[in-house]
């Protein structure tokens, strides 16, 4: 079933999460989302129920169910001592699949400057989940010394962490595990999804 692979990657949801989160094996997974074997009706009423999608759906029934939509806000910034989504931060607002909300609370974030290009330009539009840790490498909102939070891609080390932007004209920026306790060093949200303007 090709819907199983279109929502499961649409969350982003690594093939043996989601098995281990269906407690089955990952070969099982993979057979099902290349059409190698069916789920049985018991598992795909479970599958069905897992992504918040109806059964006719997941077997190609019904193709409106995954329209399903909710909005979130689009922030121009986010900064230290105002709530995250203060209603003058709200520039716009975006649609994301309804299927997303049982996995944590997202909203949007306007990248602003070059720092992050070619990857992401100035004007683009992140969505969010979020978070206050990240894995190693992730692109993250990360906010320092209570500043203006910035999108940055975080990669961890056994003495601090490091800042990286795409664009290499700036330098990554270093920070003691010290200083990260001190500053702070603070993650706001994981980059979950990139929205790019053309216009």
């Amino acid at each position: 079933m090709n819907k199983i692979k279109e929502l499961r990657e649409r969350l982003g949801l690594p093939q043996k999460a989601f098995a281990i989160d269906l407690g089955v094996s990952q070969p099982t997974v993979s057979d099902w989302e290349s059409g190698r074997k069916v789920p049985s009706a018991k598992s795909t009423a479970k599958i069905a129920d897992y992504f918040g999608v109806s059964v006719d759906y997941l077997i190609g029934r019904d193709e409106k169910t995954d329209e399903d939509v909710y909005r979130v806000p689009v922030l121009g910034r986010v900064a230290a001592g105002i709530p995250l989504f203060a209603a003058e931060e709200i520039i716009d607002w975006e649609e994301l699949p309804k299927i997303w909300k049982h996995k944590g609370d997202y909203f949007g974030l306007q990248i602003q400057g070059n720092s992050m290009e070619p990857r992401m330009c100035d004007g683009d539009i992140v969505i969010v989940r979020q978070q206050e840790t990240c894995e190693s490498g992730q692109t993250a909102i990360v906010m320092v010394n209570g500043d203006e939070a910035t999108c940055k891609r975080v990669v961890f080390h056994e003495n601090g962490l490091t800042l990286v932007s795409n664009n290499p004209v700036y330098p990554p920026r270093f920070f003691t595990s010290e200083e990260v306790e001190k500053l702070p060093v603070r993650i706001i949200g994981v980059v979950a999804e990139l929205r790019a303007k053309f216009v």
